[in-house]
C-alpha cells in the first residue's frame, strides 16, 4: 500500500487544531442539475424549520420550508415519515417506507438529507434537497439515529446526513454541520462520473440505494470454484490498469472496467492462474493528491488505498460513465463470469485507514464528523494516530467499527460472492483503540470465526507503519494465511546472489517451517512472493540498484530503499546484448523458485511479459503505461517470455510434490548438499520425491558467476532424468513439459541459472 511518505512512518500529532473547514465545508453546491439530480445552494448559515402537523410519535408528516440568501423563491416539500427502525443500519425497505439508520454516539443533532430524482418539471428556482431533522426523542434509539420516509423513489435518490455535536477539538471531535457526510453503511456511492477528471476533484460523495431492479440472476448452474488453499496460484492485478491502456483493442467505455476484465479472462486461463486478488475495488478517491497544493497535485491515486466507503463497488470501475448501480451490476457479472472460468476473486480490503487524510489537513467526507472519536485511534490528546502512513488508523477493535468491518466483509460475500481477502497492513487489525499491540485482537479472531466467512481466503498483510512485524506470528486461529514478506526478502538475496543465503533461500522454498510450522497452520498459509504491487516489478529488480522516483514528486524521498535488486551490470534500460540476457536468466529464474515452492504462489500482473515501471518502486499515482498492462509488450514476448511463465503455472498445477498439504518429511526432499555452512557456496540442488507417481522432480539453483558441474543422483530403478527447465536455454528450449532425454551423470548449471528434471 502507499503511504503519505514512504521515507518516514513517524506517528502524527497535531498540537493546534487547524480549521475544520476542508474543501467541502466551504464549498457550495452549485445551482442546476447534479449528477441527474437537482439540488439547491445551501450556506452555512440556513437553517430549515420543520412544521409538523401532527404530534403523534410514529407518524408525522413533516413539511419542511428551506430559505436561503441567495434564492428569492421558497421550495416546500410534504413527506409522510415515521420514527423507523434501529436496525439494520444504513437503508433499507419496509413495508411503510425507506429506512435510514446511522450510529452516532456522540453526535446532539442529526439531518437526513435528500436528493430526489428529476422530475419532469424543468425549473430550477423549485430545487431542493430536503433535510429532515431528526428528533432524539423519537428517531434515536441508543447511539442509533433513525428515520422511515414514506413515498420516496425506490432508486436513485441520493442521501447523506448534516450531523452536530461537541465542537471540543482537544477532546477529540470533528464535528461540521456544514457538511453533507456520507451514511458509511451505504451499499451504493454515487461520486464522480468519470474516473480521474481533474474538473470533478471535489465532488460529492452521496449513498443511493436500489430496491427496484431484479436481483442479480447467478445462473441454475452457477457453482463457486472452491479451490484448496494448497493449489491457488494468485495473480495480483488492478482492475483499471488491466485494460485501461488502449493497447488493450477495448473500447474506451469498457477499457478499465470490470466488463473489460470480463473480455480479457480467455488471457488469465492461457496464463494459467485460478485466483485473482484485486487491488481496492471499494469506492475510493482517486483524486485524493489534488484537493491542495501540493508536490503530489499532478498524480491519481490508481492503486486505490484511499477508501471512501466499505460496502460500495467502485463506481469508476463501471462501463461509461460512473453509475453505482451499473458498477454494483457488472461487479457481480465480473465474479460470475470469474468464477465459470474457475478462477477465484480475492479483494484487496482496506481497513487500516480511510481518505479523510490527517489533522493536518482534515478531508471529512464520512466518519471523521459522523463521530471521530468512535471511528479512528487518537492518542493521549486526542489527535489523530497514524500507524498507516496515511494520517488515520481506523479504530478496528472499538465494537462499533469491528461490527462495521465484519457486516462489510459478510455483504461482499454474500452479495458480490467474492472468495477471500487480503487485509491491507492486517497488523493495524492487531492494535487496541489505544493503538497497542494485542495478543489475541477481537477482530482478527471474529474473522476467522465468522460462519459467513467460513468458505473465504483470509491473507494478512502482517505488518504496519507502526513497527508492528508480523511475519509468522500473526495471531491466526489456524485460519489467517500471511504474505511471507521473508520469503520474498531471502528469495531475492540468493537468486541475485548475495553470500550466506543458501540456508535461507532452501527453508523458504520449502515452505518456511521456522515461521508457519505451529499448531495447526500448514504450508500454504505463506503467501510466497517475489514481487507485489508496491516495490520493483519483475524487470525493473533485475534491471535497477536503485529506486527511481522523481516523477512522483517527492524528490525521490518517497518508496523504499532495501529493495535487494541486482541490475546485472547496467542501470536501467540498455541494449547490451549480454546484459539483457542475464537478465531474461534472471527473470525465469526468479518465477521457477516461485513455481516450485512449497506455500501459496502470487504473481504481479504484467510480469508473465516483463513490464517495467524504469525503477519506480512508488507508482501509485500514475494513471498511466507506468502502471497499465501493455498488450502489445505482451504479444511480442508471448513466444518467449510468457510461454516460460505459463508453462511453469501449468506444470505446478499438475505436480502435487509442490503442493504439499503438510510441511515436508525427509522421505519427501532429499537435499544434495553438504557445504551448508559455507557462505561462499551459491549452489543449492535437491530432489522432491512423488510417493504416488514415483516421478521425482530434481532442481538445482546456481547463483554463482561460473558454471557449476552438478551431480545429478541415480534415478529410481526403471526411471531416468528428463530435462524439462533449463533457464540458460532460449526459447522454446527453456521449458519443454513432456521433458527432453538424455541427461547425464553430471549437469553443467549455467551461471545465474536454473534446471529442473523429472523422473520418468
Amino acid at each position: 500500500m502507499l503511504t503519505s511518505s514512504s521515507s518516514s512512518c513517524d506517528l502524527f500529532t497535531s498540537s493546534s487544531p487547524p480549521s475544520l473547514h476542508n474543501a467541502f465545508s466551504s464549498f457550495t453546491i452549485p445551482m442546476g442539475k447534479v449528477a441527474g439530480l437537482r439540488i439547491f445552494s445551501r450556506k452555512v448559515k440556513d437553517r430549515s424549520t420543520l412544521k409538523v402537523s401532527s404530534r403523534r410519535a410514529q407518524e408525522r408528516v413533516v413539511e419542511e420550508e428551506a430559505s436561503s440568501s441567495t434564492m428569492t423563491e421558497t421550495r416546500r416539500e410534504s413527506l409522510k415519515v415515521s420514527s423507523g427502525e434501529v436496525s439494520p443500519l444504513g437503508v433499507s425497505k419496509l413495508d411503510k417506507g425507506i429506512n435510514f439508520a446511522l450510529f452516532s454516539q456522540n453526535a446532539t443533532s442529526v439531518t437526513l438529507c435528500l436528493s430526489l430524482p428529476q422530475s419532469d418539471k424543468d425549473d430550477s428556482n423549485d430545487d431542493g434537497m430536503i433535510n429532515l431533522v431528526l428528533d432524539p426523542s423519537v428517531n434515536k434509539t441508543g447511539d442509533t439515529w433513525h428515520i422511515c420516509v414514506e413515498d420516496l423513489p425506490p432508486r436513485n435518490v441520493l442521501y447523506g446526513y448534516r450531523i452536530d455535536g461537541p465542537g471540543e477539538w482537544q477532546q477529540g471531535h470533528r464535528f461540521d454541520p456544514s457538511i453533507v457526510l456520507l451514511d458509511p453503511y451505504a451499499k451504493l456511492v454515487k461520486g464522480r462520473s468519470s474516473f480521474g477528471h481533474s474538473s470533478q476533484t471535489f465532488a460529492q460523495f452521496y449513498g443511493t440505494y436500489d430496491f427496484e431492479s431484479s436481483p442479480f440472476n447467478w445462473g441454475d448452474d452457477y457453482k463457486f470454484p472452491d479451490i484448496p488453499e494448497k493449489d491457488l496460484v494468485i495473480y495480483e492485478m488492478n482492475v483499471r490498469a488491466f485494460t485501461a491502456d488502449e493497447s488493450s483493442g477495448m473500447d474506451p467505455d469498457i477499457g478499465g472496467s470490470y466488463l473489460g476484465l470480463i473480455e480479457k479472462i480467455p488471457y488469465l486461463q492461457d496464463l494459467g492462474i485460478n485466483a485473482v486478488e484485486l487491488l481496492p475495488v471499494f469506492e475510493f478517491d482517486e483524486l485524493e493528491l489534488q484537493r491542495r497544493p501540493n508536490p503530489r497535485e499532478h498524480m491519481v491515486n490508481t492503486w486505490g488505498y484511499s477508501t471512501v466507503n466499505f460496502f460500495a463497488p467502485m463506481s469508476r470501475y463501471a462501463s461509461g460513465e460512473g453509475d453505482p448501480i451499473k458498477a454494483s451490476k457488472e461487479f457481480k457479472e465480473m465474479v460470475k463470469a470469474l468464477h465459470s472460468a474457475g478462477i477465484e476473486v480475492i479483494l484487496d480490503v482496506v481497513y487500516n485507514h480511510t481518505n479523510e487524510a490527517d489533522d493536518k489537513y482534515p478531508y471529512t467526507t464520512s466518519f471523521r464528523g459522523i463521530d471521530n472519536k468512535v471511528y479512528y485511534m487518537l492518542d493521549p490528546d486526542n489527535q489523530l494516530l497514524n500507524f498507516s502512513g496515511c494520517g488515520n488508523t481506523l479504530n478496528c477493535n472499538h465494537p462499533v467499527v469491528m461490527e462495521l468491518i465484519l457486516d462489510s466483509l459478510r455483504h461482499w460475500v454474500t452479495e458480490y460472492h467474492v472468495d477471500g481477502f487480503r487485509f491491507d497492513l492486517a497488523s493495524v487489525l492487531c492494535r487496541a483503540t489505544d493503538g497497542s499491540p494485542l495478543s489475541a485482537p477481537p477482530l482478527i479472531r471474529a474473522i476467522a470465526k465468522d460462519s459467513v466467512l467460513s468458505r473465504c481466503k483470509i491473507i494478512a498483510e502482517p505488518w504496519d507503519c507502526g513497527g508492528l512485524y508480523l511475519v509468522g506470528k500473526f495471531p491466526n486461529w489456524d485460519r489467517w494465511a500471511e504474505w511471507n514478506g521473508m520469503y520474498r526478502d531471502d528469495v531475492r538475496r540468493f537468486i541475485k546472489g548475495d553470500s550466506g543465503m543458501k540456508g535461507s533461500f532452501a527453508t523458504r522454498i520449502s515452505g518456511s517451517s521456522d515461521l508457519y510450522q505451529v499448531n495447526q497452520r500448514k504450508p500454504y498459509h505463506g503467501v510466497n512472493f517475489i514481487i507485489a504491487h508496491d516495490g520493483f516489478t519483475l524487470r525493473d529488480l533485475v534491471s535497477y540498484n536503485l529506486k527511481h522516483n522523481e516523477a512522483n514528486g517527492e524528490g525521490g524521498n518517497d518508496g523504499c530503499n532495501d529493495n535487494h535488486s541486482w541490475n546485472c551490470g547496467f542501470e536501467g534500460e540498455t541494449g547490451d546484448a549480454h546484459i539483457k540476457s542475464l537478465r531474461t536468466r534472471q527473470m525465469k529464474n526468479f518465477h521457477l523458485a516461485l513455481m516450485i515452492s512449497q506455500g501459496t504462489p502470487m504473481m504481479l500482473m504484467g510480469d508473465e511479459y516483463g513490464h517495467t515501471r524504469y525503477g519506480n518502486n512508488n507508482s501509485y499515482g500514475h494513471d498511466t503505461a507506468l502502471n497499465n498492462f501493455q498488450w502489445k509488450e505482451l504479444d511480442a514476448k508471448k513466444q518467449n517470455h510468457f510461454r516460460f511463465f505459463s508453462e511453469v503455472i501449468k506444470f505446478r498445477h499438475s505436480h502435487h510434490v509442490f503442493k504439499h498439504e503438510n510441511f515436508l518429511s525427509k522421505s519427501e526432499i532429499t537435499w544434495h548438499e553438504d557445504n551448508w555452512h559455507n557462505p561462499e557456496s551459491k549452489f543449492l540442488a535437491f530432489t522432491l520425491h512423488d510417493g504416488v507417481g514415483g516421478r521425482d522432480i530434481y532442481v538445482a539453483f546456481n547463483a554463482h558467476d561460473y558454471f557449476v558441474k552438478a551431480l545429478i543422483p541415480q534415478p529410481r530403478q526403471g526411471k531416468q532424468w528428463f530435462r524439462v527447465a533449463d533457464t540458460n536455454l532460449e526459447s522454446p528450449d527453456d521449458f519443454v513439459k513432456e521433458g527432453v532425454a538424455g541427461v547425464a551423470d553430471t549437469y553443467n548449471v549455467a551461471p545465474f541459472s536454473s534446471i529442473l528434471l523429472q523422473s520418468k
